[in-house]
């Protein structure tokens, strides 16, 4: 197992004594629950008394329009058996069949057609933008479904270049939306969602979005979305924000930054359009033009068409002030992106200046900053001011942006802090990033 896996479920063997268990090999009931769609009926099974639904297509096949905005899936003519994952957005390493045809969500319910009206608790994945899936098996959704009587629902979508490659400059007609392409699927999902919402045991006037890290940066763009306006009801965001966007400029450097890596003329997106698949994601590992020491950052765009506004600059979005918004982080979130690095657990003082320059994401001056984590916390190893500092810098700053731009818009807002450890490798990670997500 990943490190990250071993963490994660260490964490949540801690609660398993509290929580309905995950099955290890899903057990199969005798009944096959049935879903009647407009597109054609889909069948289930049955795992613990929840029907479940993996693998429903809710979109058409990207490869077919790479870079532009999703279309509704086609009918079918039969049974659909939605009895194994689809297939996750193409990135450059993961564990599962990656395709282009990657428009697919999952759903576990405990009722179908009862008209229980159950909350709807759509899960988006980390990754940034750029990487996961749905099926990760810490998301499935048994335990939710039984411990509060809802619907949960998780999904693929775009990811990187093939969701958020921004061609609206060169093509402002046939790529206007290529920039968030990624969230259009989000969008095409959600939309799926509402119309089948009674048909799957739900309330359509009760979903809520929840995601972690890269998911929950992904809800605070949709709340800045016209076009997901309606959709959504409630928002949870677990170390995950966008205060931001990329805007037109950066996101048009980035594209040529892109081609250039490809040997492809600065306008030529019609041979971009004919490259394979796997080139397409090699590709990717070229340097971002703006963002030292690191791959291209492909992420949404502020293009004036799908996006016409930054989620939380100047302000918190209007036309999703009556949301309520869960904003949550860790106490340590960097620990899990530095925790690796055991040097970083014997900083002399004379190499914290160095280090802590490298990662954090604040222009400040790092002996202010030191400075004044000894004046706080005079207790503090060189170590604990480097996690403190870069976690301050790099995770915290965005939810407190978010909470205040929220509080000053007099909309519903509550934050958390998560500061249970893992007591994995003698507790050096703490309570990190990703931890909330087993005990969720």
């Amino acid at each position: 197992m990943k490190r990250r896996e071993l963490l994660l479920y260490g964490a949540a063997g801690l609660i398993a004594n509290t929580l309905a268990p995950i099955s290890a090999a899903t057990t199969r009931e005798a009944a096959t629950p049935m879903l009647r769609t407009k597109l054609g009926h889909i069948a289930g099974y049955v795992d613990q008394g929840v029907n479940v639904f993996k693998g429903i297509r809710y979109g058409a096949d990207t490869a077919q329009y790479r870079f532009q905005a999703p279309r509704e899936a086609s009918n079918w003519d039969g049974v659909y058996e939605a009895l194994q994952y689809g297939a996750a957005a193409p990135q450059p390493s993961i564990n599962e069949a990656i395709s282009e045809d990657c428009l697919f969500l999952n759903i576990w319910t405990p009722g179908i057609r009862d008209n229980t009206k159950r909350p709807i608790l759509v899960y988006l994945h980390g990754g940034e933008y750029s990487t996961g899936s749905g099926s990760d098996p810490l998301y499935d959704g048994i335990n939710l479904c039984r411990r509060g009587d809802v619907v949960v629902i998780t999904l693929n979508h775009r990811l990187n270049v093939f969701g958020h490659l921004y061609l609206g400059f060169l093509d402002a007609n046939k790529y206007r939306c290529s920039g968030n392409a990624g969230l259009l699927d989000i969008v095409l999902a959600l939309k799926w969602i509402k119309e089948n919402a009674n048909e799957i045991g739900g309330n359509a006037d009760n979903v809520t979005l929840f995601g972690q890290s890269g998911g929950g940066a992904k809800i605070a763009s949709l709340m800045a979305m016209q076009e997901a306006h309606g959709l959504f009801h409630r928002a949870m965001t677990m170390s995950g924000q966008q205060i931001t966007l990329s805007g037109p400029r950066a996101a048009a450097n980035r594209t040529q930054a892109y081609l250039s890596g490809l040997k492809l003329q600065p306008t030529d997106v019609k041979s971009l359009l004919s490259l394979p698949m796997e080139q397409i994601i090699q590709a990717t590992k070229a340097h971002d033009p703006a963002l030292a020491g690191r791959n291209i950052y492909f992420g949404p765009v502020l293009d004036d068409v799908v996006l016409q506004q930054h989620p939380f600059y100047p302000e918190a979005p209007a036309i999703s002030r009556h949301v309520p918004m869960i904003i949550g982080n860790t106490h340590d979130e960097t620990r899990f992106f530095y925790g690796k690095d055991d040097s970083l657990f014997t900083l002399s003082w004379d190499e914290l200046p160095r280090r802590l320059s490298e990662a954090m994401y604040v222009d400040i001056s790092v002996d202010k900053v030191i400075a004044a984590y000894l004046n706080h916390y005079p207790e503090y190893s060189a170590s604990e001011v480097f996690f403190a500092a870069s976690t301050a810098g790099r995770s915290w700053r965005g939810a407190i942006i978010e909470a205040e731009l929220r509080a000053q818009q007099r909309a519903p807002a509550y934050v958390y802090q998560l500061n249970f450890p893992s007591p994995d490798d003698d507790g050096r990670w703490r309570a990190c990033h990703t931890l909330d997500i087993p005990l969720v």
